[in-house]
């Protein structure tokens, strides 16, 4: 079956004085391939390293991780990307050089991963800014440019780590808007991290809801609702007080 799967998944650290600080452990979930998937919990409890193992960035103590039926065990760059809060812009680049960055490393022609930056910036809506610098790009400005790096590789999946966090309310709900067009148009797997209630519920297929530390899964809900949605749907405004208040029981 297509998808993430995440087995008995436990992760621990080693505190002062030797004490044994449980993240998560024995986490079980199954994410769809072209889904888009949300991840919202008390602060502390793993969320963004729940990422990070998914990504093979950071080891578990036990449990694994299958995509698509291959169990990961390091990082895969040919079918994940990341995108974390700080867009991480190299500053002497411009918004081209930015986004064909990982397309060069790989040591693709020039000319063909020129085309490629080109075509993602174009879908995040920044054509006009391609020989713009980052220090000359407003914070959301920059979240696009880093987005449109994360998919011109072209990823299965797209692990978002509170992307739009720094961002001022109306320029996230813009980010949002824009970031289920382009899950739309790429069919990319999304699992994204957030604190909102507001966008985990606009945004999702499902919220996934975790406890405190040692987070389990609380909850799984599902939003069957048609796209495009109102954020004022009173439909939303019942998922987002339920998450509520499951949360305030964590």
């Amino acid at each position: 079956m297509k998808g993430i799967k995440i087995e008995g998944l436990t992760k621990y650290y080693v505190g002062g004085n030797n004490t044994l600080l449980k993240v998560f452990e024995n986490i079980d979930l199954f994410i769809d391939s072209n889904s888009f998937t949300t991840i919202i919990g008390p602060s502390g409890c793993g969320k963004s390293t729940l990422l990070q193992i998914i990504a093979g960035l950071i080891k578990p103590d036990a449990g694994r991780i299958i995509i698509d039926g291959q169990e990961i065990n390091s990082p895969r760059p040919d079918i994940m990307s990341m995108v974390f809060q700080d867009a991480g812009l190299f500053p002497w680049r411009t918004v081209l050089q930015n986004v064909e960055f990982p397309l060069e490393i790989k040591g693709v022609n020039k000319a063909v991963r020129r085309m490629s930056a080109k075509k993602y910036i174009s879908l995040v809506g920044l054509s006009e800014f391609e020989s713009y610098y980052p220090n000359q790009l407003s914070g959301g400005m920059q979240q696009r440019v880093n987005l449109a790096r994360a998919l011109v590789t072209q990823p299965k999946i797209l692990l978002m780590d509170e992307p739009f966090g720094a961002l001022d309310e109306q320029t996230r709900q813009k980010m949002a808007m824009e970031l289920i067009h382009l899950w739309q148009h790429t069919g990319v797997t999304i699992l994204f991290v957030t604190h909102s209630l507001a966008e985990a519920a606009y945004l999702s297929d499902r919220v996934i809801v975790l406890s405190n530390r040692p987070a389990t899964i609380k909850d799984v809900i599902d939003i069957d609702l048609p796209r495009p949605r109102d954020i004022e749907d009173p439909i939303l405004a019942k998922i987002r007080k339920k998450m509520w208040n499951l949360l305030g029981a964590a």
